[in-house]
Order: C-alpha cells, then sequence, then structure tokens
C-alpha cells in the first residue's frame, strides 16, 4: 500500500511523463490515474483539478530550475569566478541537453503562457532570476577584489541574455556548441576586468 507521499511523488512524475509527451490538452487526470494504478477520484485527494496539477508541476521545474542555477557565493574566490560561470552555464546546459522530456514539457509552459498570464509572469521570473544570479555573482567577485568595478549591471544583463537564449535555443534541438558560446560569453564578459589579468 502507497502512503501518501509516494503516491503524490508518482502523480507529479507520471503527469511530467505524459504531458511532455503529449501535452496537456490530450493528457487527462483519468489517464494519469490509470498509469499510475489508482482511481480518478484518488488523485483528487492530491489535486482539485488538472490545472492545480499542471501549476504544481510547473512549481516542481522552477525549484529544478534554481537549484541547478544556484551558486554559493561563499565558495567565490579571487582565482575561480570564471570557473563558477562557466559551471553554472555548463551545469544548466548539460542537465537540459540530457531531459529531452523537460524539454518538451517546458515548451508547453511556453505555450501556455501565451494564453495565461500566470505562466507568462513566472516564466518572467525566471528570466529574472537569471539576471539576479549573475548580478549577484559578478557584485560578489567586486566585492572580494577579483574583478573590476566596470558595467556590471550591463554584464550581467549580458551574462543573462545569453544564457536565456542558450536554454531556448536547446528546446528547439537545434545542435550547436553551447558549451563553447557559453565560455566565450564569460570570456568576453571577464576580459580586461579580472584583476589577476
Amino acid at each position: 500500500m502507497r502512503n501518501k507521499e509516494e503516491t503524490y511523488k508518482q502523480i507529479i512524475e507520471t503527469a511530467f511523463s505524459m504531458f511532455s509527451e503529449k501535452g496537456f490538452d490530450q493528457t487527462s487526470l483519468s489517464s494519469i490515474a490509470a498509469e499510475i494504478g489508482i482511481s480518478k477520484p484518488a488523485i483528487y485527494y492530491y489535486f482539485k483539478s488538472k490545472d492545480e496539477l499542471i501549476k504544481s508541476l510547473f512549481d516542481t521545474i522552477v525549484q529544478e530550475i534554481q537549484s541547478i542555477t544556484y551558486i554559493d557565493l561563499k565558495e567565490m574566490n579571487t582565482t575561480n569566478v570564471k570557473q563558477t560561470l562557466y559551471h553554472v552555464g555548463e551545469n544548466a546546459i548539460n542537465h537540459q541537453k540530457k531531459n529531452l522530456a523537460f524539454n518538451q514539457l517546458f515548451n508547453q509552459y511556453i505555450m501556455l503562457a501565451t494564453r495565461d498570464s500566470y505562466y507568462a509572469e513566472k516564466l518572467a521570473d525566471i528570466q529574472q532570476e537569471f539576471f539576479n544570479t549573475f548580478h549577484d555573482m559578478l557584485t560578489n567577485a567586486v566585492e572580494i577584489k577579483a574583478i573590476k568595478d566596470e558595467n556590471i549591471l550591463i554584464k550581467s544583463q549580458l551574462l543573462a541574455l545569453v544564457f536565456d537564449n542558450i536554454t531556448n535555443f536547446i528546446l528547439t534541438n537545434m545542435n550547436l556548441d553551447y558549451e563553447r558560446i557559453w565560455r566565450e560569453a564569460v570570456d568576453s564578459v571577464l576580459r580586461g576586468i579580472e584583476n589577476h589579468e
């Protein structure tokens, strides 16, 4: 017999798989319940509606994105700023390239955002979070005197734009050398402002 936590996890994982494969419109709560081996009314114990399940799954994805792009600023020092920036991008790129279902599902949310302001706002929040991550990193690098304080705001925005565009291009399955593109962006941003140069 399943416990509540295991059932909740199974619903989320099955919804992730089925929504990414068939889309939101073609996947019913009944089909999710049947795949798990529970009754449709059992799903209503956890989610009041399909829309609530879609929102909960989105929240799970957002948390995953945040954990992938999280950097502990205390671990940055005067010699590892560039490597830390490389790591943020490469970690996200590798995760996204290995997870086709994630890309398919995220595309579903992008389409949903065109007709639902809740998702449009949440996607904008994700982009803002990318900028905040890079701005915090570069500001911290200035504070520890690893880099000079030159155009940090613009450089943070540039990294966020490149990062967001890379993740969007991966969603289209376009075959580019994303890791090298990201490293070139980081190198360009830091060129001339690293204090050890």
